[in-house]
């Protein structure tokens, strides 16, 4: 349809020119005669029509003709006459001849009075309408090419956009199918549609393998992590139902309630790892780092003091406030002392620090335990993940994943760094 169009449009361009060209070489040819005519007179215009004909040009029309029509001196086909009485016009097309075949071809003409007589001046259309066929066939061969191309061209696309989409339809059945390994082939750093859709396809593919391959540890964790305090629930349960003493009863019903408090932890903990892998930025907030460093070191503080261990607060100049989801980053914050606490020698530093570079925040809580071997430190953000040193203590291993859940929440990391002795836990996210 867009080539007819276009078509039609060209061939409409072409005759509007060509009709164009025509008037403006008939009314130039019709007033330079008239002004041979009035210098000359009609003597001197019959010399310049007889010389105004080419060899071989046969659709000149010039003539002088009588009030009737009739032709009194030209050059043209000679049995030509005007249709009626002749009347003074600029320019026309129509039909010149009173006889056949002239009165059925047409010409492009003028008609001028010189005195009493009227002089016709213009061409007959023969050559003219040969072009235009010229030019529509020219025209309608070049439509039915550009069908061919148009269609063969579609075939290709069509092709290849069917192969690039069953390439994703396949992969996305076998996903479906139970595959998560499956991924779209696609060029490396490719920029046409398909390589992207194939790039942001495969990322969503390798997070959904990783949040499948994760929820299956925590699912293995969680039924291996809880046996044990259920097992121990059931057990004082048993026991303190079998207690005939008050003492002995009222003693085995706290250690009912303690393990229950451990069942309990575990839940809430991975429920607010679930909140925040799951949160939308807009419960976000402007925060001011400094203040809720401040905030937390005075809570925690006497608490690091009760246990033997000195509480130092460092914080870096910072300027200007951040977005954050407060609570969860308090949250994870305090997970990062608590650690400490659980894990650092008495008698030793904690210390909560603030900093900040052009493009990162770090809230770092430094130890002077044992720290974290390098090839353990996977394992420890790991849910569930509990080193051996760890077993003896009581937890489910749930408080690292929480805080890196955080830390991607926020479009950051955490980082598990030596201290020499001791750890370097620091929560990193973006700023500007």
């Amino acid at each position: 349809m867009s080539n007819l169009v276009l078509v039609a449009f060209v061939w409409q361009q072409i005759r509007d020119d060509s009709v164009d060209a025509l008037r403006r070489d008939t009314i130039e040819q019709s007033d330079a005669l008239v002004s041979v005519w009035r210098s000359g007179g009609e003597r001197a215009l019959a010399r310049a029509i007889a010389e105004a004909r080419a060899p071989g040009d046969f659709s000149l029309i010039l003539a002088i003709v009588d009030g009737s029509g009739q032709r009194r001196v030209g050059v043209g086909p000679e049995d030509i006459t005007l249709v009626g009485a002749p009347e003074p016009t600029a320019f026309r097309i129509g039909k010149i001849g009173g006889d056949r075949p002239w009165s059925e071809r047409e010409a492009g003409y003028s008609v001028r009075r010189i005195g009493a007589s009227f002089l016709v001046s213009g061409r007959l259309l023969d050559d003219w309408e040969q072009e235009q066929r010229g030019i529509e066939r020219a025209m309608g061969a070049a439509t039915l090419l550009s069908l061919a191309l148009g269609l063969l061209v579609g075939l290709i696309v069509t092709r290849y956009v069917g192969h690039r989409l069953n390439e994703v339809t396949d992969v996305i059945e076998g996903v479906a199918a139970g595959d998560l390994t499956r991924r779209v082939e696609g060029v490396a750093g490719g920029q046409d549609a398909f390589d992207r859709l194939a790039s942001r396809l495969n990322a969503m593919l390798d997070k959904l393998e990783r949040l499948m391959s994760e929820l299956r540890v925590v699912t293995d964790g969680f039924a291996h992590d809880l046996r044990s305090p259920l097992a121990r629930l059931r057990s004082k349960a048993e026991a303190a139902v079998l207690q005939s003493e008050p003492e002995a009863r009222e003693a085995a019903m706290s250690g009912l309630l303690v393990e229950t408090d451990l069942v309990m932890r575990m839940l809430t903990t991975l429920i607010e790892i679930s909140r925040a892998e799951s949160l939308s930025r807009d419960r976000f907030t402007s925060v001011d780092p400094k203040a809720l460093v401040e905030e937390i070191a005075e809570l925690y503080a006497p608490v690091v003091e009760d246990a033997g261990m000195t509480f130092v607060t460092a914080i870096e100049p910072t300027d200007g406030r951040v977005i954050l989801h407060r609570e969860l980053m308090t949250q994870a914050i305090t997970n990062l002392i608590d650690n400490a606490l659980r894990h650092a020698a008495a008698g030793r530093a904690v210390t909560l620090r603030l900093a900040r570079d052009d493009r990162e925040l770090r809230f770092q809580v430094e130890d002077r335990g044992p720290g974290i071997a390098q090839a353990d430190r996977a394992l420890a953000l790991r849910r569930f993940g509990r080193l051996d040193g760890a077993r003896t203590t009581p937890g489910a291993g749930l408080g690292m994943a929480l805080v890196e859940a955080v830390a991607r929440l926020h479009g950051g990391r955490l980082d598990l760094e030596e201290n020499a002795p001791g750890l370097i836990a620091a929560i990193v996210v973006p700023v500007g």
